[in-house]
């Protein structure tokens, strides 16, 4: 209920925040949402910079179907074209290495 020295506005926005806190637990807790793999980033960069397998393996100096191991997730880059994977394509290292 309102009192005489809060203003309505104040109480809504008060009951706001706290339902998008819990909304943002529950979400946490029953629905993570988890890092992406390195083969989800490529494939996202890829879409997003409308690559191709083989244009991919052109700007990362290496091989097309080395770049469908990643992809698929058989294989993992070497530090060189990790490099070249954070560089070229904006992947953060950590995703690349698989610790973010």
């Amino acid at each position: 209920m309102l009192s005489n020295e809060e203003p309505a506005d104040t109480v809504i926005l008060n009951e706001l925040d706290l339902l998008g806190n819990l909304l943002a637990d529950y979400e946490e807790e029953h629905h993570p949402m988890l890092a992406p793999t390195l083969a989800d980033m490529l494939k996202y960069r890829m879409a997003e910079m409308s690559l191709t397998q083989d244009g991919v393996a052109k700007l990362l100096g290496i091989s097309q179907s080395r770049v469908s191991q990643y992809l698929t997730g058989k294989s993992e880059p070497p530090m060189k074209v990790a490099r070249a994977m954070s560089r070229e394509l904006n992947i953060d290292a950590g995703i690349i290495l698989g610790v973010g």
